[in-house]
C-alpha cells in the first residue's frame, strides 16, 4: 500500500442471536483483510457463547459512492 492510498475501512463483527424478526445483532469487534487478500486479522471485544459470529463487509458512505460513478 503506498503511502497516499486510503486504508480500506475495516469489517464488522457481529454476535447473531435468536432468528427471523426476533434477531439481534451486536457488534463485538472489527477484521481488517490482509494485504494479499487472503485473510484478516481479527479483533473481538468478547467471545459469543453461542458459538456463531459474522463478518459484514464495510458500509459504504453515499459520498463515497457517488465519488465512484
Amino acid at each position: 500500500m503506498k503511502r497516499n492510498e486510503k486504508k480500506p475501512a475495516p469489517h464488522a463483527v457481529y454476535v447473531v442471536e435468536g432468528e427471523g424478526d426476533k434477531t439481534f445483532w451486536t457488534k463485538i469487534g472489527a477484521a481488517w483483510t490482509h494485504r494479499d487478500g487472503k485473510g484478516f486479522n481479527i479483533q473481538l471485544s468478547c467471545l459469543p457463547v453461542n458459538g456463531r459470529v459474522v463478518l459484514r463487509d464495510p458500509k459504504v458512505a453515499e459520498d463515497d459512492e457517488e465519488a465512484g460513478r
